[in-house]
């Protein structure tokens, strides 16, 4: 039974119950959801530091989380699609992915990520320091830092 905010039962509340009951559902997993939430990646973008212990071999190497949609860059390549974050996996995918040549170190470089973010990888961070690890593959990031509204994803222009 429904309270109104007089005290009194609701007779009339048949259709606020209905409409009530999924938001407060909602709002409830939300508060419990603990571990790495979704916002903390909103409108962040992340430079690889190394790739299975090696640098990587392309400037601007990174990972940009803009509302639901990863950008990825590792090579001359870009992926991109959903992402979410469940428990301490991150989930990205079905990614969508450029198919232009690159040299033989890029290109490796890139099919690790691709092989990496397919794995469901293991979500580590530590202040502005991501690590993503599924049992083939490790990548390790660093936050970047710009002026609000100012965050380029890979893809988007300069």
């Amino acid at each position: 039974m429904f309270i109104t905010a007089s005290g009194q039962p609701c007779q009339n509340c048949a259709m606020f119950r209905h409409a009530y009951l999924p938001v407060a559902c909602a709002a409830t997993l939300a508060a419990c959801s603990g571990g790495n939430s979704d916002s903390q990646f909103a409108r962040s973008s992340w430079r690889f530091t190394l790739i299975d212990g090696q640098r990587p071999q392309a400037d601007g190497a990174r990972i940009a989380f803009e509302g639901r949609k990863i950008g990825v860059r590792v090579g001359c390549n870009q992926m991109d699609g959903p992402w979410h974050v469940d428990d301490d996996r991150l989930i990205a995918g079905p990614l969508a992915l450029t198919e232009m040549s690159c040299p033989t170190p890029a290109w490796d470089q890139e099919k690790a990520i691709g092989a990496l973010l397919v794995a469901t990888p293991r979500l580590t961070i530590d202040n502005n320091r991501m690590i993503l690890q599924s049992s083939g593959h490790t990548a390790e990031l660093q936050r970047e830092t710009s002026v609000a509204g100012n965050d380029k994803a890979p893809g988007k222009g300069s």
